[in-house]
């Protein structure tokens, strides 16, 4: 899927990404040219335009060259899909930029103010991958009128996601993970900024504004699959690397261990294939077959963790020292375990 050469060039960047605590210019530069943060924008917008079971098996392929990477491309490229759900001429005009890249929190730790004919919002959200590279910060915000919080008709709060200029925003540098450094998963915050509405939109089926059925596919399973298939990546090269390592009698385990997590993967990506071909044929995919994926995501999530840690105590010092290759895939897959949704 991805060129030998450009996994080998990826590779030898990766350590260089670690030291500085976020992706270098030369893996941007590839990124860019493969618009691998634009897997799921439309191509008359410079994108693949692929669909997720496309998208999610190219996300694992990111995870397993280097951990940070993957994590980066998937919840970059994740972020850049709500050009589904943005007013198409403000959609049109951002994303004419090849190097557009959205990231932020879906956590609604802000607050918007009706006013103006926009908003005006405050507030600090954590963990917005990419930080170093975003062109626009994404937030999800309380809606507020007059000092009340506006309800939807169940009585819920009503919660609105918005988008900034990185101008508008301060970045926090508060990244502290042991793993997944490269990722530069900062703070943020804005402090009554005004927003125009037309920075506003909502990531639901029923509120898309491009045709293109990837954003009519729920972007919780979306999401959960997404990083699912980040944590089989680090996995794989994990246990890769660990078959270096482990010395006979352990090597049948190494062996057992790749075909329990192959068996389990083929069960995510046919549960996966499912819910698009479902989408695909009746408009959306069944509550059981979405209920299947979110199942299937967490177990192969668990199953990883369990082999990964099955095979940690016979690959030596060599996985405790924090300068090699298989001690970063380890922290690099337990700190991305800690996302609310893998637990």
């Amino acid at each position: 899927m991805i060129a030998e050469e450009l996994v080998h060039q990826l590779r030898n960047l990766s350590d260089r990404a670690e030291v500085d605590g976020r992706l270098i210019p030369e893996q941007l530069d590839i990124i860019y040219n493969q618009r691998w943060f634009k897997l799921f924008v439309p191509r008359c917008y410079g994108g693949l335009e692929l669909t997720a079971p496309e998208g999610i098996r190219l996300e694992e392929e990111l995870a397993w060259i280097d951990g940070s990477l993957g994590w980066t491309v998937t919840l970059c490229a994740g972020a850049n899909l709500f050009v589904g759900y943005m007013q198409q001429p403000t959609a049109q005009a951002l994303f004419a930029d090849r190097t557009v890249c959205l990231g932020g929190s879906g956590h609604a730790s802000g607050t918007a103010t009706l006013a103006d004919n926009g908003y005006r919002v405050s507030g600090k959200w954590r963990y917005a991958t990419g930080a170093p590279h975003l062109t626009h910060f994404t937030a999800s915000c309380i809606v507020e009128h007059d000092g009340e919080t506006v309800l939807d008709k169940a009585g819920n709060p009503v919660v609105k996601s918005f988008f900034f200029s990185k101008d508008d925003v301060r970045i926090v540098e508060d990244w502290p993970a042991f793993g997944l450094r490269a990722t530069a998963s900062h703070s943020f915050e804005v402090s009554d900024l005004w927003v125009d509405e037309t920075h506003a939109f909502v990531i639901a089926p029923q509120y898309a504004t491009l045709d293109q059925l990837i954003y009519q596919y729920p972007f919780l399973q979306f999401a959960e699959a997404t990083l699912a298939a980040n944590t089989l990546g680090m996995a794989r090269h994990f246990i890769s690397c660990a078959e270096d390592l482990i010395k006979d009698p352990m090597v049948k385990l190494a062996e057992n261990v790749q075909a329990k997590l192959s068996d389990t993967s083929a069960s995510f990506y046919q549960a996966v294939d499912t819910s698009w071909s479902e989408l695909v044929e009746k408009g959306q995919p069944s509550s059981a077959v979405l209920h299947t994926v979110s199942d299937q995501s967490r177990k192969l999530v668990r199953l990883c963790h369990e082999l990964v840690t099955l095979l940690y105590p016979y690959t030596g010092l060599a996985a405790a020292d924090a300068s090699t290759e298989i001690n970063r895939i380890w922290r690099d897959l337990f700190t991305a375990s800690q996302h609310s949704l893998l637990r």
